[in-house]
């Protein structure tokens, strides 16, 4: 191995260690060297497709991007995807391998570990860098044996530490100092600086607290790193981004999206929320559907058929259906599209117990799950538009029905998707689709949306990605920081 690296970890989850992995990854490689982002293991319903035909976490993805560089399955080697609320399908090198309860992978988690080291491996043997993140907090004494997504990682390959903290939220100062006192010695001792995330207001006000924290932890404290408003136009990893009573609600095209408890892939929703005549609005637990919107979206589901239940569950089966009776429009991506059908089948029990449920019966299909996923990046053109979009597959069951006669789109020689005969009754396996501009805007505009930007939304990542790793280099020495990484300890597996 010859990469330099460094192990990010977070005094708790959502401190920020995904963006600023992402925006060192832009800031090194903007200084020339080849970059690469690396995470042990994931939890996360929001992936991406990998140019090697797998998946990963989708913040690994947007660090890829960062370093302008493939995504590839080496960089997440181990994704858990939350199926129920003590269980998980388990992702290893991009590929479905098993679904587990919380306990039975706690048990068995080690096993992953000898996975992960080769690929961080072979990204040490192409790299100059590899950014490694952590996973959640890193001071989970609870969860520490067998672990390989914080310190048992860090410990195995001797990697350094930056540990992150997030201000915003409080409470910065004895969350990175406890973090020393309750890691084990030897953990504590691979940490070698400390970084203030998210900060707001006048960065000299936290002289002394700066200060209190080098002498506790006799390590070098960086920041603070004042928040950065554009990160919230970047996708986001955590559902709990979605838990705001509105994700954006403008004049305009209202478009309703009911938040669904394993929603996955919502990142598809990002584009539509930065249009600046767009509404676009997640309808919370015990809130009925608007019944004004313009067009509801079924988002995709990590677990369809508990997901269609407990839609049914708060009644939002009615105001879909009533919507649909007044000629409104709907449109379901992947799992939403397969709940628009009559019928959702699992012989296999891929969900759960074998069983068949009725859909929504707005569209004249029928599901049938299947263990085997698909995973593919597509082109493909919009029949409705006659625009071409670039999207990917991902998910698992195949759909057949009269209503596929008239598809979605098309894939080469082959048809994605249906639409009822009105064509106000729409779906599609197809994830990412809105990232395309053109075929976004015509879309919009079939729907009565008044476009009066050009957003153009991928270009708009890239900015924001310089803009990011421009305002590292303004608020935190990059170059003490850079000389704190090392080139891990070689392990022959």
């Amino acid at each position: 191995m010859t990469a330099k690296s460094m192990m990010f970890m977070g005094t708790g989850s959502d401190v920020g260690k995904s963006l600023v992995v992402a925006g060192l990854c832009r800031l090194l490689h903007n200084r020339g060297f080849p970059v690469a982002p690396f995470k042990p293991q994931n939890m996360s319903n929001n992936a991406a497709v990998t140019a090697d035909g797998g998946e990963i976490g989708r913040a690994q993805a947007l660090q890829a991007r960062a370093a302008k560089i493939a995504p590839t399955t080496a960089m997440n080697p181990v994704l858990l995807k939350p199926e129920h609320e003590t269980g998980a399908q388990v992702v290893v090198r991009g590929q479905r391998v098993a679904s587990m309860s919380a306990r039975e992978y706690f048990k068995r988690r080690i096993e992953y570990l000898p996975e992960a080291i080769r690929a961080f491996q072979e990204l040490s043997a192409t790299y100059d860098f590899v950014l490694v993140e952590g996973a959640g907090s890193a001071s989970e004494v609870n969860l520490r044996d067998s672990d390989i997504a914080n310190f048992g990682f860090a410990q195995v390959l001797n990697l350094p530490v930056t540990l992150i903290g997030d201000i915003h939220r409080g409470g910065v100062i004895a969350s990175i100092v406890g973090t020393f006192a309750v890691a084990q010695p030897e953990d504590a001792a691979l940490i070698k600086a400390s970084l203030i995330n998210k900060f707001h207001g006048d960065p000299s006000l936290f002289e002394e607290g700066k200060t209190f924290i080098e002498t506790h932890t006799k390590r070098p404290c960086f920041g603070p790193l004042p928040f950065y408003a554009d990160a919230k136009l970047l996708p986001p990893e955590d559902a709990l981004a979605l838990d705001d009573a509105e994700l954006v609600k403008r004049d305009g095209l209202k478009i309703v999206v009911p938040r669904l408890p394993r929603i996955s892939n919502f990142d598809d929703l990002d584009p539509l929320r930065q249009e600046a005549n767009v509404s676009v609005e997640i309808i919370q637990p015990g809130n009925p559907l608007p019944r004004d919107a313009d067009l509801i979206l079924l988002p995709g589901s990590k677990a369809t058929i508990a997901d269609f239940e407990a839609l049914k569950a708060q009644g939002w089966d009615i105001d879909i259906l009533a919507h649909a009776r007044a000629g409104g429009a709907v449109l379901g991506l992947c799992g939403g599209y397969q709940m628009l059908g009559r019928k959702i089948h699992d012989p296999e029990g891929v969900e759960g117990a074998p069983r068949s449920i009725d859909g929504l019966g707005l569209l004249d299909i029928e599901t049938t799950m299947a263990s085997q996923k698909h995973l593919r990046e597509e082109e493909a053109l919009h029949l409705a538009t006659q625009q071409t979009l670039r999207g990917y597959h991902m998910h698992m069951g195949e759909t057949q029905g009269p209503d596929r006669a008239r598809p979605f789109s098309q894939i080469g020689d082959e048809t994605d998707g249906a639409m009822a005969r009105s064509g106000r009754i729409m779906g599609t396996y197809l994830h990412g689709l809105f990232a395309s501009d053109q075929f976004r805007r015509a879309f919009l505009q079939n729907l009565g949306a008044m476009m009066s930007t050009d957003l153009e939304y991928e270009a708009r990542i890239d900015q924001i990605l310089d803009g990011f790793a421009d305002h590292i280099e303004r608020h935190i020495d990059g170059d003490k920081l850079i000389s704190l990484f090392a080139t891990p300890r070689d392990m022959t597996l």
